[in-house]
């Protein structure tokens, strides 16, 4: 495969690349500056419809910013007959350069096209056995965002090697500083694949660290956007992440491929219903995130249900008194209560079903009553009444308050589902007076979403990426689910990284939980970020942590470095110093990993040490390239260089064992160059 560095020859084809890349340029430029000279004054009606076209002309400025240090384009195609043309027509083939987003001339001429078109596909998927009409596929390598090297594959030239691209390579083990990129230059073909799989249907993705499931399912989104833009602007798009600091590391690959809408998200930020000042034992969070607490509260909610009314409705109009008996009423209400209909939508529903039940003993007895009169008798007192004795009004978060503070209220919701000893698990030792007192914890506002949705249907998204999927609770995936209802959603994930008490066995069950049991599962096997040698080391905890999943086998031809050091108690934080500023010495960014517990002890000594650092999620800088991560908030994070202090701390620091060899799974997995492993307590058995 012929590479090409730099040449100073103005004939030479870098330079005549370089010279398009100029070209490109100067019309994205272009492009937006026809955006901002806009006139809207007088297109629009009203002021609502000018300030909606006003934020739209905005949107379309900012995704067409040329961004500093970003490739306009890293590929070109050279196709060896026209895209859509039967072959047998003879025509000449067209070339295509591949970039972030699609950029023409002043004549509407393509320059760049967008590396989701249809004609961009072949790009990532072609091959020798499978060229798809592509004569030469071209690679572009840039330095400092300045083109400075190509590379060719000719896909029909039987004479060529076939040979791994040194320019895909190296962009993959490019250093990694700041938060995650995008990687729309190094695609892989089976990534590309659910990357372009289809908006109407689910896909699950378990992949070990690496493999690039987030990254895959970012970009799912960008071309969902692409391929479906009106439809998902209109329904709505969410990326769902473990925490905050994660949501800060990747929030910048979407805008770079010029996608600016998509909102982010945690699980807990789509149950903020209540204040969560509480926290749950472990036992207690894992009964509340058990799948059966759906029905719970369903009792719970629907426990106020009163079949029969204690009397005969009588409704007087003007000198008339019309009578519904107490077994037509009972009629009624059963039925409304056996169709399961919404709690709220059904106490909405009763008054004008009750109504349409009168309005038939008038029209017998020879009135001719309308929809005014019907809407009428629904309002009156006599009906209101009757309808707040038998469908009374649910407050969810009052429904949780008393479920979790009232032992005889709770053991009527949970009989027959929960044991006696799983509802003290659950109860409050002190129970709340009322919601301004209550200490909510994170598992009981997922409660309250659910009865929040027994009563009232939750509004649903066109798509949803759940990343870090392992992680969540049966109640939590339901509370996920209910936010793509009637859209489709990408599932992320991985079996072995699953650290909390009730991680997810498998995805067949997680995936019937979210509501979509039909859901494609593809599993990434391939590892383009973690070296050969750090993903061999880790790998040796997979069968005490997840025996029947595949390790992850790296394709880098880089080992990278992986070194153990023991050292002494009492000098064990110098070592994790000493280790610090050694990767510091070299290109890239640095994740300094410990246990929680050590977290304050080890930011006592970089500071005496004089190193600056930063939280996870923070993006590094000249002046810090180094973060304190707590093996807690390890999850999704990659670095350059990780120093992970002892091992044994990060194990123990968990309620199990199991659990605990899983976090450890996590922390030495975040290197992409190095991995530096001090302890001072023996190492876990797995990993000798």
């Amino acid at each position: 495969m012929p590479s090409h560095a730099q040449n100073t020859h103005l004939d030479d084809p870098l330079q005549r690349e370089r010279d398009h890349l100029a070209s490109s340029r100067a019309a994205l430029r272009a492009m937006r500056a026809d955006v901002e000279s806009l006139d809207i004054s007088d297109v629009t009606g009203n002021w609502v419809n000018a300030k909606i076209l006003a934020g739209e002309i905005d949107s379309r400025i900012k995704a067409l910013a040329d961004l500093a240090g970003t490739p306009l384009f890293f590929g070109r195609l050279d196709y060896q007959h026209a895209p859509g043309v039967e072959v047998s027509e003879g025509a000449d083939g067209e070339s295509f350069y591949i970039g972030r987003r699609h950029v023409h001339d002043a004549g509407g001429d393509p320059m760049v096209i967008d590396w989701r078109a249809p004609v961009s596909q072949p790009f990532y998927r072609a091959t020798r056995n499978d060229p798809q009409d592509v004569g030469l596929r071209r690679r572009f390598g840039y330095t400092g965002g300045d083109l400075t090297a190509y590379e060719d594959e000719h896909l029909t030239d039987p004479a060529e090697a076939d040979t791994t691209s040194k320019l895909l390579q190296s962009e993959i083990e490019r250093p990694r500083v700041g938060p995650m990129r995008d990687i729309v230059a190094t695609i892989q073909p089976e990534q590309d694949e659910i990357v372009r799989a289809g908006a109407n249907g689910t896909v699950c993705v378990q992949g070990g660290p690496g493999t690039g499931k987030t990254a895959v399912g970012l970009h799912r989104v960008a071309f969902l956007l692409y391929a479906h833009r009106e439809r998902l602007a209109r329904t709505g798009t969410l990326v769902i992440g473990p925490n905050k600091s994660f949501l800060q590391y990747i929030e910048q690959v979407l805008p770079a491929l010029g996608e600016l809408q998509v909102k982010q998200a945690t699980v807990d930020d789509l149950v903020a219903h209540v204040e969560v000042r509480g926290t749950d034992s472990s036992l207690a969070a894992r009964i509340k995130g058990d799948a059966r607490m759906a029905e719970v509260l369903r009792r719970a909610v629907r426990s106020g249900i009163r079949r029969e009314p204690a009397e005969p409705l009588v409704v007087v109009r003007g000198s008339r008194r019309w009578r519904l008996p107490v077994y037509e009423l009972a009629e009624i209400i059963g039925e409304m209560a056996d169709r399961e209909i919404r709690y709220g939508a059904a106490h909405d529903a009763l008054p004008q079903r009750i109504a349409h039940a009168l309005l038939v003993q008038m029209e017998r007895s020879g009135e001719a009553p309308d929809d005014r009169v019907q809407d009428a008798v629904a309002r009156n007192s006599a009906v209101k009444a009757l309808v707040k004795e038998c469908w009374p009004p649910v407050d969810p978060a009052k429904t949780v308050l008393r479920l979790l503070s009232d032992p005889e209220f709770l053991a009527r919701a949970a009989d027959g589902l929960l044991t006696e000893d799983e509802q003290v698990a659950i109860l409050w030792a002190k129970p709340a007076r009322g919601l301004a007192s209550a200490k909510w914890s994170a598992a009981d506002a997922v409660l309250v979403d659910e009865a929040r949705d027994l009563v009232q249907r939750t509004g649903s998204l066109g798509h949803v990426v759940l990343d870090e999927a392992q992680d969540l609770s049966p109640m939590q995936y339901r509370a996920v689910g209910r936010r793509c209802s009637t859209g489709s959603a990408t599932v992320l994930g991985d079996l072995a990284q699953g650290t909390t008490p009730w991680a997810t066995a498998s995805w067949d069950e997680a995936l019937t939980h979210l509501g979509k049991p039909e859901a494609r599962i593809e599993e990434l096997t391939r590892g383009f970020r973690v070296p050969r040698g750090v993903i061999a080391f880790a790998s040796r905890l997979l069968p005490a942590i997840a025996p029947g999943l595949a390790p992850v086998v790296s394709v880098r031809e880089s080992a990278g470095e992986l070194e153990v050091r023991e050292v002494k108690a009492d000098g064990l934080d110098a070592a994790v110093i000493g280790a610090c500023e050694e990767s510091l010495a070299q290109e890239g960014s640095t994740g300094l990993i410990a246990a929680d517990a050590r977290i304050p002890a080890l930011a006592a000594a970089l500071g005496a040490a004089g190193i600056a650092y930063l939280a996870p999620g923070e993006e590094t800088s000249a002046e810090a390239r180094l973060t304190l991560v707590p093996a807690s908030l390890a999850k999704g994070l990659e670095y350059d260089f990780v120093v992970l202090d002892d091992p044994a701390a990060i194990v123990e620091g968990e309620p199990d064992t199991r659990t605990g060899l899983r976090r450890l799974y996590v922390s030495l997995t975040r290197a992409v160059s190095a991995l530096t492993v001090l302890h001072s307590a023996p190492l876990p058995a797995a990993l000798t």
